[in-house]
C-alpha cells in the first residue's frame, strides 16, 4: 500500500485524535469501575490482585500507568516519517486492545460470580492472553518509532518482553493466589521502576 501523501505531522495529529478517543474509553472504565465499588461499601468482596492490576493501570491517585504512560510513550511516532494504512491500523488495534484490558477488569455485571476474586481468576485466561498481545503489540511499536528511538532502552528490553509473555503464559495455565499476587506486585513495582528511568522527559 502507498504512504498516505500528507505532512508526517498532520498524519500524526489524525492517529493520536483517534487513538485518544479509544483511551478515553478505556479511562472512563476503569475510574467508573472503581466508582462502583466505592459507591456500594461491602456489597461486592474485593480481590486485591485484581485491584493491584487496576492500579497497573493506574497510578499515583487516578493517573494512568498503561494509557496515560502509553500516550506519553507514542508521542515518539511524531518522529515517523513514512505512514502507511498498516501502521494506522496496527496503532488503532494497540489502543482497542488495551480498551479490552479496562473492560475486562470491570464488566458490566459480576452477579455470576461471588466476587472480584472468583471472576479474577474465571475470567485470567482472556485477561493475560490479552495482556500478552499487548506486549508483542508494544515491541512492534518500538520497532515502528525506529533505530534510534529502541537503541535508547538497554538490553534490558529484550528480556523484557519474553519474560513478561512467559509470566502472562504461567498466568493463564494457574488459578495459584500467591503467583497471582506475586505477579501484579512484581508488575507495580518494575513497570513504576521503568517509566521513572526511561520516560520521565520526552528529549
Amino acid at each position: 500500500m502507498t504512504n498516505v501523501s500528507l505532512p508526517p505531522a498532520e498524519i500524526f495529529q489524525h492517529v493520536r485524535m483517534i487513538m485518544g478517543m479509544v483511551l478515553g474509553l478505556s479511562i472512563t472504565r476503569l475510574l467508573t469501575g472503581l466508582v462502583r465499588i466505592i459507591q456500594p461499601p461491602g456489597q461486592t468482596r474485593i480481590y486485591p490482585v485484581h485491584i493491584g492490576w487496576v492500579m497497573t493501570m493506574l497510578i499515583m491517585l487516578i493517573m494512568l500507568i498503561t494509557l496515560i504512560h502509553f500516550w506519553w510513550w507514542e508521542f515518539w511516532l511524531v518522529d515517523v516519517q513514512h505512514w502507511t494504512f498498516e501502521i494506522y491500523l496496527f496503532l488503532i488495534i494497540y489502543a482497542i486492545l488495551l480498551f479490552f484490558l479496562s473492560a475486562f477488569l470491570f464488566p458490566d455485571t459480576i452477579s455470576d460470580y461471588t466476587g472480584y476474586e472468583d471472576f479474577f481468576l474465571s475470567r485470567r485466561k482472556w485477561f493475560f492472553a490479552i495482556f500478552g498481545a499487548t506486549v508483542v503489540f508494544d515491541l512492534i511499536d518500538t520497532l515502528i518509532k525506529g533505530h534510534a528511538h529502541y537503541t535508547m532502552f538497554s538490553m534490558e528490553y529484550w528480556f523484557r518482553v519474553p519474560a513478561y509473555l512467559v509470566l502472562c503464559g504461567v498466568a493463564i495455565y494457574t488459578p495459584n493466589r500467591r503467583f497471582h499476587l506475586w505477579f501484579v506486585t512484581f508488575g507495580l513495582i518494575y513497570e513504576g521502576s521503568w517509566i521513572l528511568r526511561h520516560f520521565n522527559t520526552l528529549g
